[in-house]
């Protein structure tokens, strides 16, 4: 197995971490820098900059649609999680035991849904059983 190495100048943090990636706001500072830089005899053609700016207009419908994405997968969890209340669940403990009980609500805390189970708030990943 060959592994690629970092190419120098490039920020090495975000080649450790894919999920650092450029944004729309990186883009299009990049795009004003670009054109700010240009040669005045020599600038830009057309194409190219109505390819740049379809480039964008993509990346930001993409950002759009990974974030609908992302609420609508939250609201999915929320729901399957509320659909627990009243059923006893198997679950895994923050402690690693097995155990079981009733779900008597659903909660978000800091953006994560809980399941109460008992004295516990249960992770929805936790869960194992539900009868």
């Amino acid at each position: 197995m060959s592994t690629t190495p970092p190419v120098s100048g490039v920020n090495q943090q975000a080649y450790a971490n894919p999920k650092a990636s450029l944004g729309k706001d990186d883009f299009l500072r990049l795009l004003v820098t670009q054109l700010r830089h240009q040669d005045p005899l020599n600038p830009m053609e057309d194409k190219d900059f109505m390819a740049q700016m379809a480039q964008f207009s993509s990346l930001e419908q993409m950002t759009n649609v990974s974030a609908s994405l992302d609420r609508l997968t939250f609201a999915g969890q929320l729901g399957q999680s509320v659909g627990l209340i009243g059923r006893t669940v198997g679950y895994e403990a923050e402690d690693g035991r097995e155990t079981t009980g009733v779900a008597t609500a659903v909660s978000v805390v800091a953006g994560e849904i809980r399941i109460t189970v008992g004295d516990d708030r249960v992770s929805p990943d936790s869960v194992r059983v539900v009868s």
